[in-house]
């Protein structure tokens, strides 16, 4: 009984691809109407949010999986990837070193202890990375998770919208970008409109993900000793 919940969530999602169809809205886009519905329901029912968690298991289980999903694209774009591999690697290595810095080093410059230092210097990478690069470093998981979540609707609402508004045309350059810095969730949002963009968005939340798994523990120490 208790995972109707998962049934709920796929409801919404369906209702909120329906609705985006004659909406065609950057901001509020399919992720973002999804969410707003369980919110809504989830508060008029009063149903406590662990609940809710534990009643969508089996979805949550397949997130993981679910990445498997982002290799076709990047199959199809892989002739185009192999011959611009260095650029790729050069801009997923300075947009995690950052991403990391400005997260972090803000956060030490309003007086944050080491341990939330911790816990926000790995916020563009998908929850599993971050979490795991947050217990490391000696951080809170769990609020490493909500930070991860927060950026990555940012990225979703907002990302696809300010790069187009800043006049950036190149597919490319806007997948690097949103898959940088809004993992998971950006790609989402991007892959929607534009299916080029999306694979590259696609690489760069891998290559940002494994960077920063290796970079985050130099970049904590630096930040201490500047």
């Amino acid at each position: 009984m208790i995972y109707l919940y998962s049934l709920l969530t796929i409801i919404c999602f369906c209702l909120a691809i329906k609705i985006n169809k004659h909406l065609k809205s950057l901001v509020l886009n399919t992720f973002v109407l999804t969410v707003l519905m369980l919110i809504g329901i989830l508060l008029l029912a009063n149903v406590p949010y662990d609940e809710y968690m534990a009643g969508n298991a089996p979805l949550n289980n397949l997130l993981g999986v679910s990445v498997v999903a982002l290799a076709l694209p990047l199959y199809e774009q892989l002739r185009q990837i192999a011959a611009y591999w260095k650029s790729i690697l050069l801009i997923t290595c300075l947009a995690s070193l950052f991403s990391m810095a400005t997260g972090a080093g803000l956060a030490l410059w309003l007086g944050a202890n080491p341990q939330v230092v911790a816990t926000v210097i790995a916020k563009s990478v998908t929850m599993p990375i971050a979490m795991s690069i947050s217990q490391n470093l000696g951080g809170v998981p769990a609020v490493a998770a909500a930070g991860v979540v927060l950026a990555g609707l940012q990225g979703s609402i907002f990302g696809f919208l300010l790069l187009k508004k800043l006049g950036i045309k190149s597919s490319e350059g806007m997948g690097l970008a949103i898959g940088s810095m809004s993992h998971v969730l950006g790609t989402v949002t991007v892959v929607e409109h534009d299916a080029k963009a999306g694979t590259y968005s696609s690489i760069s939340l891998v290559l940002c993900g494994i960077i920063s798994s290796i970079l985050a523990p130099l970049v904590f120490k630096l930040l201490y000793l500047v």
